[in-house]
Order: C-alpha cells, then sequence, then structure tokens
C-alpha cells in the first residue's frame, strides 16, 4: 500500500490577496508531483484551534506532512506553530525545525545570530532596543516589517535617508503605526540582489545555481524587489526585475563567496530540506545576508523552482527530494 503524505498550508479566506492565494498553487502543484511519485496524498489546511484536526493527522498515520504553513491569523510570526504543533504529535514533516522556523522568520533575530556568527548582514535598529544600533549616520536604510515575507508592506517609501539615529527611529515608528506591523530599520545596500536556494540531498546540502535580480529601472528608482515587483504581474516593477542565471568569468570568485555564506546559514540555523537565501553585494563587491527563508514559495515560477531547473532537478525529483529528507529526520 503507498505511503500517505500529507500536505497542509495556511487557510486561505475567500478575498485573500495574491501572496496568500500562492499557497494553494503550491498545495496543488505538490500533491500532483507526489502523486506521479506514488504517494497517497491529502490536503489538509492548518487548523490550530481544531481537536479534530490533530485527531486527523494521528488517526491517518502519514509518512509525513508537507508542510506549506507561512502565516496563521495574517500573522508571519505565528509561521512556527505549525512545527510546534507537528513536533508535540510526534509527525515528522518537510522543511526547518521549529526552532530554525522561528529564528529565521523574526528577521532581527536572525540577523542578531547572524552577526555573532560573524556572518555579514546589514547593521540594523529597531525601537526599544536601539542601544545595540551600530547603524552609519547619515545613511539610507530600508524599513521591513520584523515577520513578514513575500515583501508584504515593502514599496518605495520604504527606503529612507536618516540623519540620526532618532530620526531614523521616529520613521520605524511611523512606518509600523501606518502598516500596522512591526519593523525596524537595515543599512540599505545600494548594490546587486542575489539569492541562492539549497536543496537537502542524502549527501548533504546542495547549493543550485545563483540567482542574480537584474533590475531595469529608470534613475531615481530605488531597485527592491518590493510588493508589486513581487505580485502585481501588470506592473512596471514586475516587468522590470528580471532573474537572470547566466554571469561572465569574472563573477566566479563572488559567487563562491555567496555559497559559502549561503551553507553557512544553513548550518548556523540548523535547516533542513530546503531554503533561501537573500543577498546584496555592495560597490566593493562585498555580499551581504538580507535574511534566510527556511520555506520559500515553491510554485512552478519561483525562483526555487527556477534554480532547481536550472541544476537538472525536474519539480517532481525536488518534491521527492525534500519528503526523503523529512523521512530521514523522522
Amino acid at each position: 500500500m503507498a505511503e500517505t503524505v500529507l500536505i497542509t498550508h495556511n487557510p486561505v479566506g475567500e478575498h485573500a490577496s495574491e501572496d496568500e492565494k500562492d499557497v494553494l498553487v503550491q498545495a496543488f502543484h505538490v500533491a500532483e508531483a507526489l502523486e506521479q511519485l506514488g504517494y497517497q496524498t491529502r490536503i489538509l489546511p492548518f487548523d490550530h484551534r481544531s481537536r479534530g484536526w490533530a485527531q486527523t493527522l494521528q488517526s491517518l498515520k502519514p509518512l509525513c506532512i508537507f508542510n506549506l504553513v507561512e502565516s496563521l491569523d495574517g500573522d508571519g510570526r505565528l509561521i512556527h506553530l505549525a512545527c510546534s504543533l507537528l513536533d508535540h504529535l510526534g509527525i515528522s514533516y518537510t522543511g526547518a525545525p521549529a526552532e530554525a522556523m522561528f529564528l529565521t522568520s523574526n528577521k532581527v533575530l536572525a540577523k542578531r545570530w547572524m552577526h555573532l556568527a560573524g556572518v555579514p548582514t546589514p547593521e540594523w535598529i529597531i525601537p526599544g532596543r536601539d542601544e545595540e544600533c551600530i547603524c552609519p549616520f547619515p545613511g539610507e536604510y530600508i524599513i521591513k516589517a520584523i515577520w513578514e515575507e513575500a515583501s508584504i508592506g515593502i514599496d518605495q517609501a520604504s527606503v529612507v535617508r536618516a540623519s540620526t539615529k532618532k530620526d531614523l527611529l521616529a520613521r520605524v515608528n511611523e512606518r509600523s503605526l501606518g502598516t500596522g506591523r512591526q519593523c525596524f530599520a537595515e543599512r540599505f545596500i545600494d548594490g546587486r540582489e542575489f539569492n541562492l536556494s539549497i536543496l537537502a540531498g542524502s549527501d548533504g546540502p546542495q547549493v543550485l545555481p545563483p540567482a542574480e535580480i537584474v533590475f531595469s529601472f529608470p534613475p531615481g528608482k530605488r531597485k527592491i524587489v518590493d510588493y508589486r515587483a513581487k505580485w502585481d504581474e501588470s506592473s512596471f516593477e514586475y516587468q522590470a526585475t528580471v532573474r537572470s542565471f547566466d554571469f561572465p568569468p569574472a563573477d566566479a570568485p563572488l559567487l563562491s563567496r555567496l555559497t559559502d555564506s549561503a551553507l553557512a546559514c544553513w548550518r548556523l540555523f540548523e535547516l533542513r530540506g530546503y531554503a533561501r537565501v537573500d543577498f546584496r553585494v555592495d560597490e566593493q563587491g562585498g555580499p551581504w545576508v538580507l535574511e534566510i527563508n527556511a520555506n520559500p514559495c515553491i510554485s512552478p515560477d519561483s525562483g526555487f523552482v527556477a534554480a532547481a531547473e536550472r541544476a537538472g532537478i525536474p519539480f517532481r525529483e525536488l518534491v521527492g527530494r525534500i519528503v526523503a529528507d523529512a523521512a530521514r529526520n523522522r
């Protein structure tokens, strides 16, 4: 009898935004790939309030859960709750463990860990803890939500120039009030942007071909992958941010450094299954880790899937490797 893999994702409401609805696309294609691999599948939206949901999981005795939960109740800070509950139930799941999911989803906490481990990450500031700020002033900064992924809340106004710490804190507080999300600021690296995808394998993690985001923006427009660039296909920002896997020979040393840094992050946070590390490279060629996504999007048009295909790994094999890693860690 075929083994069962259950797929769980955050509930998606009728009036959900594009970034929220994307998880349904992921769930459908993951289920399709798993069935092609010979598994039985079932998709169950995550319901942390229902005792019956947990009982259903336990009664089905799955090989593992394919965890696609990205937030709960619209709040990214609860992303680790699915992992924690599955740990409590003793059910194996794909991707990062609860501790790694919590550490990486809190961008400021992840930056603290990277800083202590010697992994270069841009200087930052957070209201209430500004004593740890080592930001240079005056300078340019980008204000982000601490807990949210998918460029939620990021637009051109997120990049600001601040002359003092007080000035920057005021901007962060203003942004937090305006968006309803707790925000922080980090030094804006006005340079090249890369992301490196990592896939677990029987012989250890494999760094997939590096991708660069090539911006075709006019002068004066900040080169950032904001919400429109990520989700609004009709927007100028979406059309003007193109993913590229082609690099001149002169970039080889830089790509090697990016690969080493991505693996350092994998080891530091004890990641599993799959992950993506986002970088900026400054004018001097120095790479800076912006953030780590421990459950990156794996829709067919996602950067992770594109990197896997570039490495000769079709989607079905990609999904199979993620499940195999979960089975090894049971």
